[in-house]
């Protein structure tokens, strides 16, 4: 079964750790990460809370950093360009197993946040014991199974997309509310505080798990 992975790895077993020590609040997130061939590691970077000179000049003292090609600049945040060296592009293939993809990047205080899609639990095991065997510092924070069902696809209990769905569907997040929290707990038959707090821990996996890397596993 297909197998959804939210996994922490130091900087320094991947790729920029020199530029997160230069700048200790730089955040970098990876708009996608692209093989260039020859096993070269192509991937564009949103790069914030950093100045352009200063960003440049850290990854000019970067040992992964190949080539650098600034593509954009918002003033808020500046879009890149990178090559790194053949070592990362191996490293992430390993982590990866050839066959999982990796969703998303975020780094940020030296650590490299990512979300990796495994075809299976098999792939995922094979990762681990290889990370193991290197003594690579692999810290799997969430594991989720995708079943199919739409609840599962968001990190959602299936208690938590029926009542979000409902909600939307009854006009309940309308301005103004088509209806009241009371009316929609009767209309679902749970009680008010039931409903309440499932659409609460609804909401705040949902925003985890699409807006935020890390997401947590809900219990309801």
């Amino acid at each position: 079964m297909t197998t959804l992975v939210s996994a922490t790895v130091p900087a320094c077993e991947i790729a920029l750790a020199d530029v997160f020590a230069s700048l200790s609040d730089v955040d970098i997130e990876a708009e996608r990460i692209v093989e260039g061939g020859d096993d070269i590691v192509m991937p564009l970077l949103w790069i914030r809370n950093a100045d352009r000179d200063e960003f440049e000049a850290a990854c000019a003292g970067d040992p992964t950093v190949d080539e650098i090609e600034l593509l954009a600049d918002f003033e808020t945040e500046l879009l890149y360009r990178m090559q790194w060296i053949d070592q990362v592009g191996l490293l992430l293939q390993m982590l990866t197993n050839a066959n999982a993809s990796i969703l998303e990047a975020v780094g940020k205080n030296g650590t490299w946040h990512l979300r990796i899609l495994y075809p299976s639990r098999e792939q995922l095991a094979e990762t681990k014991t290889f990370c193991s065997e290197h003594e690579l510092s692999l810290t799997i924070n969430a594991i989720r199974e995708m079943d199919g069902e739409p609840s599962g696809r968001y990190g959602l209990t299936t208690g938590q997309y029926q009542a979000l769905v409902t909600a939307v569907n009854a006009g309940y997040f309308a301005v103004p509310s088509d209806i009241t929290l009371n009316e929609l707990a009767d209309e679902m038959n749970i009680s008010h505080q039931a409903l309440s707090e499932r659409l609460r821990r609804g909401i705040h996996a949902l925003i985890e798990d699409t807006l935020l890397l890390d997401f947590a596993e809900s219990n309801e």
